[in-house]
């Protein structure tokens, strides 16, 4: 090699090191109350961090045109994971802004997983937030026990926070969210008043309660997700009505959203719409105008498919095996297409 050579390669070595360096200052260890408010690559590794409630989560993500990548790092909010019922607090909490990314996280030990408010154009990828909060079931094999009844009738207050979720979104548009887990809580993904999402890819299966649950929230997409076994008390032969769990959650004034090519199986109700109180009492509004097409809605011990006081589309679902397979009540202009039904034996 020419002495010319050596010399440019020297040169070429220096303006290396520096891009090396910066690259590395780049990774980030975290501390319980942490803002991030730039774009980082977490230091992987199992980070024990106590996020005492919403308002005091364990990790704040705030701004604009910030990507977080957790590198695989483990949060955890309660090392008891034999407590589920007990675990308190937030992870991370998304705070106003925009095109956030969060991805490759895993969050477990909370009540609420993850929390995002009023940001437009959330992306949250290649996440698990599998075993965070779940309730403790008193229902026997003989017995139901009916203080196991869920009820998500009203989220004006958010009240749907009172059983946890490994997502919870509120007022957030143009979300992405895909190739995510959530196993083994109470409630995996819950949006309140968040409009024109995509939602698809994930597993959000094997949950206490609700594999998704939706209020307020318009024109979104719900394409190719799991959502299978998300059921709470029953037992064959002796209770079956599965305590308002559902594998998808549609409740008051959601229109224009579209639910296609979903697995929904073994879940209490598969597809669960309710318009609204508002609805029921004004006649006005409801959730009208979802297009519920080709899922799979089998095996649910309750309705395959209950969806009242609205107008909607229900075309080419597998409905196997279930109590009943359309539960309609004082629907109309409904519209029912091509569906497979198979009794339950």
């Amino acid at each position: 090699m020419s002495l010319f050579s050596v010399k440019k390669l020297f040169r070429l070595c220096i303006l290396f090191i520096p891009l090396c360096a910066e690259a590395q200052e780049q990774q980030i260890e975290l501390k319980a109350g942490d803002v991030i408010t730039r774009s980082v690559t977490v230091k992987k590794g199992v980070y024990y961090l106590n996020g005492p409630d919403a308002l005091l989560p364990a990790i704040i993500i705030e701004g604009n045109n910030i990507t977080v990548d957790f590198n695989g790092s483990v949060l955890v909010g309660n090392k008891n994971i034999q407590t589920p019922d007990l675990f308190t607090g937030t992870g991370i909490l998304v705070k106003k802004g925009s095109k956030v990314v969060i991805k490759n996280a895993i969050i477990k030990g909370y009540k609420v997983g993850l929390m995002a408010k009023e940001v437009d154009g959330l992306e949250i990828s290649g996440c698990d937030l599998s075993y965070n909060y779940r309730r403790r079931l008193q229902s026997g094999r003989l017995k139901e026990d009916l203080s196991d009844w869920m009820s998500y009738h009203h989220n004006e207050k958010d009240e749907w926070l009172r059983f946890g979720a490994g997502i919870y979104l509120d007022s957030c548009t143009n979300a992405l969210v895909y190739d995510n887990i959530i196993t083994n809580g109470q409630c995996g993904l819950m949006m309140t008043c968040s409009d024109n999402g995509r939602i698809y890819n994930n597993n959000f299966s094997y949950n206490s309660a609700i594999g998704i649950g939706m209020y307020r929230s318009n024109y979104n997409q719900l394409l190719y997700n799991r959502v299978d076994w998300n059921v709470r008390g029953y037992s064959y032969g002796y209770y079956y009505r599965g305590q308002d769990s559902a594998g998808m959650l549609v409740f008051t004034q959601c229109s224009n959203n579209v639910f296609a090519h979903n697995s929904v199986t073994h879940s209490g109700d598969g597809f669960f719409l309710w318009a609204g109180q508002e609805t029921i009492d004004t006649g006005i509004g409801g959730c009208n105008d979802n297009l519920i097409y080709d899922n799979d809605f089998s095996y649910a011990p309750t309705n395959a498919v209950e969806i009242t006081f609205s107008r909607n589309k229900v075309i080419k679902n597998k409905l196997h095996g279930c109590w009943h397979g359309i539960w309609g009540g004082f629907s109309y202009y409904m519209e029912i297409g091509r569906a497979s039904c198979r009794e339950r034996v």
